[in-house]
């Protein structure tokens, strides 16, 4: 059943257009008032907003800790969800303030290029140089890039997961936790993923949606063209950190979210999986209407301190 909070946001949210509809730009500015209209008050953090550079690309990242903070902070690197085409920073400020507050762990939101105009593999590029520009310079802003997480939610969780392989394939940086919510991990590609069709009409995310982002980003085919966009088809799984894998049972990307916790568990890797059965894709920006979220951003929160803090 889907939980009650659930239901009368979306109720009040009826008859609002599919964000596949609209050209990106407008499906931009719908899908940030989306992120903020639920989403929890901001928390009182310090946030530095910092511009670096990524391949000649002028990057917008933010840094947010929490007030009173002494001594070198362990590091999250957030990367926001949106099919690739959509989110920023603004959209996801509430969700990074919260987990900075919740966790005491400074957290760094960072921004990547969108498709259709940067397609694939843009984001992926942009992600993990985002990465290694934490392992370089976050001791300038306060932190210990020695304790150091990766996250994400849905696009942004792909993009989490990718970073982690391709940490392991360079030999670092070294990562302590990765926190996956509703990861698309298939890429687009086949599979037995009956979430897929079960829920292919919403609640929240539609066939018709992931379509249109999967054809913004990986171009006409719809479907990755190699594992970096689609990390459960990485050659090889093991060797990665301790994954938090936050699922929604009414989501199209369930059960492909879910093939990703177990092969990484059949891998050899530390898994906990936790399945939120009453709740829909993009949860995590509800957790202000939805208390079932904000438990679940409180659980994100908690592990971070579990494996960053000392």
């Amino acid at each position: 059943m889907l939980d009650l909070h659930l239901q009368h946001m979306l109720a009040q949210a009826a008859g609002a257009p599919d964000l596949c509809d609209l050209p990106p730009e407008a499906c931009r500015g719908l899908y940030r008032q989306i992120c903020t209209l639920a989403t929890v008050p901001p928390a009182d953090v310090s946030v530095t907003p910092h511009q670096t550079r990524f391949g000649g690309q002028a990057v917008d990242v933010r840094i947010y800790k929490p007030h009173g903070a002494a001594g070198a902070l362990p590091v999250t690197l957030y990367f926001h969800g949106g099919g690739f085409v959509l989110g920023d920073l603004d959209g996801y400020d509430a969700v990074c303030r919260q987990l900075c507050a919740d966790s005491g762990v400074m957290v760094v939101s960072a921004a990547y290029r969108l498709a259709p105009e940067h397609p694939y593999p843009a984001a992926i590029e942009d992600s993990f140089a985002a990465l290694g520009w934490v392992a370089e310079a976050i001791r300038g802003f306060g932190g210990d890039p020695t304790r150091l997480a990766v996250m994400g939610d849905s696009a942004g969780a792909a993009l989490a997961a990718t970073s982690a392989l391709l940490a392991r394939d360079a030999g670092g940086p070294a990562i302590a936790l990765q926190v996956l919510v509703y990861p698309p991990a298939a890429g687009g590609h086949e599979g037995d993923y009956p979430s897929r069709e079960q829920h292919a009409a919403g609640p929240t995310l539609t066939k018709r949606t992931m379509d249109y982002f999967s054809r913004h980003y990986f171009g006409a085919s719809g479907k990755a063209p190699d594992w970096r966009g689609a990390p459960l088809l990485a050659p090889s799984l093991a060797g990665l950190p301790p994954t938090l894998l936050l699922l929604a049972g009414h989501d199209a990307l369930r059960d492909e979210g879910m093939a990703y916790g177990e092969a990484l568990g059949a891998a050899g890797n530390a898994v906990t999986i936790v399945e939120y059965h009453g709740l829909a894709h993009g949860f995590i920006s509800m957790a202000g209407a939805v208390p079932a979220a904000r438990l679940a951003l409180g659980q994100m929160a908690a592990a971070l301190r579990q494996a960053l803090q000392p």
